[in-house]
């Protein structure tokens, strides 16, 4: 399978590859959890949906694939994890390498998004929600995903 890769400049060019409607599934990548958000199928709010407690590259993916099977997905973004100051660091690394390997088992394109910032964002709306500080634990990266893959949609629907 060999889907492309895009970066985060080239998210028009996943835009003009989608169907009209379909979902996009949002994922914020850590070392402990993965974060999954889903759009609705006109793409334009994202959804937080579930977090993923990491084991086996092989278990992890094999649950996102099966969400994104459940939900009608036609595409992945994933947070980029640049340093504040644009620069790429150990993170970077090792999400390009999870992408790599998602591509191999899938045939749905995968994008890059700026996460910078997104899990602060996050925690600012729940705190914002008064939500209690487990349940901002148990839901922080699924709603940080939800924005990472808001501020994607919000970009690919201004485009012409």
């Amino acid at each position: 399978m060999s889907a492309p890769i895009y970066d985060c400049a080239q998210l028009a060019q996943l835009g003009e590859v989608l169907p009209r409607e379909g979902r996009i599934m949002g994922l914020d990548v850590g070392t402990k959890t993965i974060g999954v958000a889903v759009s609705d199928v006109l793409r334009g709010i994202a959804s937080p949906l579930e977090t993923i407690r990491r084991t086996k590259f092989q278990a992890d993916a094999a649950r996102l694939l099966q969400l994104a099977g459940e939900h009608g997905v036609a595409a992945i973004v994933i947070g980029f994890p640049l340093n504040m100051d644009g620069s790429e660091g150990p993170r970077v690394q090792s999400t390009r390498a999870f992408a790599r390997n998602l591509r191999a088992l899938t045939d749905l394109p995968i994008a890059f998004w700026d996460e910078r910032l997104s899990t602060a964002a996050a925690e600012r709306s729940m705190l914002e929600a008064d939500m209690s500080r487990a349940r901002r634990a148990a839901a922080i990266d699924r709603v940080a995903a939800s924005f990472i893959l808001q501020g994607a949609l919000d970009r690919l629907n201004l485009r012409p």
